[in-house]
């Protein structure tokens, strides 16, 4: 039997629903395809967390390392298009800054400093929309700061980071990437190189790039610049949307800001802001229900593992105080989990903490409803909120 006819829920599936209301759909999947092929998407779908966790689990049989990996055809192999002793060598001269009390120790006071002025620039306005005014930002100071480039600035680092995420974006669906990501790239690549070669700069390229090759020291701060900004502005957006959705877990956090911590978690299980990851087989293997060949593109469904009823009962409900919320796998899993995921989360955690004191009266404009849309990063293209101004 053909893989369509074995999987007819997946040849149902459509990335255009994906990407608007996945939740249902994944839903199905994963109670009755949890390894489902999707004509769409030209390879499998992995829905349930167990699987999903062989598969990041596994790299050997499960890869990066592939031709067609997007972020790869962009700005050259990386710690995130590498498996093994090169993901090793890629990814190791980068960790020391981000492990948590370095985070804690090197970054919280200029996040501090960074969210306090973005919030005092928005605050007479009563009015703003909070992805670009303030996630955004914020996420883009934070990268720049931990890159140490020299010669740019904030405004800079964000055109080269939209035009790449849109070459990337491009050949993920298939299409041919504009030139203006080799552009931006390029551009990257030459503020590295400055960077490594200022004798005044003592910056974390500079100490990569005494284990790494310059070409390879620009490749992975084009992924750390990449993840986070993309990853931190999603988290903050859409943490924010879910505690204004749900006043009553609002409160909740008022009362107690203990409990930001746990709505951070949720809001990235609920919502992961990469709601994907791809792999590639190495060998003809079984997963789950699907036998599946050498070469064949499987593609791990955060948003669907995170929703897993097995591991998160009533998965479809935010809860401020669930116990287990942390077992999310919004930073993926294995060799590949998220470099940076203990400063996007003290960022996320200042970001919230001090909208909140300061904003007390913050909340969702109801003339702009927001959604959080995307088939791989996903996050409301626009948060619209009101609040009432000083006098």
């Amino acid at each position: 039997m053909s893989a369509v006819g074995s999987f007819p829920l997946g040849a149902a599936t459509t990335l255009a629903e994906l990407a608007a209301d996945p939740h249902p759909r994944l839903a199905r999947l994963r109670a009755h395809e949890p390894v489902s092929w999707l004509p769409e998407l030209d390879g499998w779908l992995v829905t349930r967390r167990d699987l999903a966790l062989n598969v990041m689990r596994d790299p050997a049989t499960f890869t990066v390392d592939d031709p067609r990996f997007s972020t790869a055809q962009v700005v050259g192999p990386s710690m995130l298009s590498l498996d093994g002793d090169e993901h090793a060598r890629h990814r190791e001269p980068f960790t020391a800054p981000f492990r948590p009390r370095e985070v804690r120790d090197g970054f919280a006071s200029f996040i501090e400093r960074e969210t306090d002025r973005l919030i005092t620039a928005l605050e007479p306005a009563g009015a703003v929309e909070l992805r670009r005014a303030f996630a955004g930002p914020l996420a883009v100071a934070v990268v720049t700061e931990a890159l140490g480039l020299v010669g740019t600035t904030a405004d800079t680092v964000l055109s080269w980071y939209d035009s790449i995420v849109r070459s990337v974006s491009d050949i993920t669906a298939g299409h041919e990437a504009a030139p203006a990501g080799a552009e931006a790239y390029a551009r990257l690549r030459a503020a590295v190189e400055a960077t490594v070669a200022d004798p005044g700069a003592a910056s974390l390229l500079g100490s990569a790039a005494e284990r790494l090759e310059l070409p390879e020291v620009a490749s992975n701060a084009a992924v750390l610049m990449f993840g986070g900004i993309e990853t931190t502005e999603a988290m903050i957006t859409n943490a924010l949307l879910h505690l204004l959705r749900h006043p009553g877990q609002l409160a909740l956090v008022r009362a107690d800001d203990g409990l930001l911590d746990g709505a951070i978690e949720e809001s990235l299980r609920l919502e992961p802001g990469a709601a994907v990851v791809d792999r590639y087989a190495t060998r003809d293997t079984v997963l789950g229900p699907a036998t599946i060949r050498r070469g064949e593109l499987v593609t791990v469904s955060l948003a669907g593992a995170n929703r897993d009823p097995a591991v998160f009962p009533d998965p479809d409900r935010f809860d401020v105080r669930r116990e287990n919320a942390r077992l999310q796998l919004a930073f993926a899993h294995g060799p590949h989990y998220c470099l940076a995921a203990h400063l996007a989360r003290l960022e996320t955690r200042i970001a919230l903490q001090r909208l909140l004191e300061r904003l007390p009266t913050l909340r969702l404009d109801p003339a702009r409803p927001a959604t959080a849309h995307g088939l791989v990063f996903r996050k409301p293209p626009t948060l619209h909120v009101l609040w009432d101004s000083p006098a």
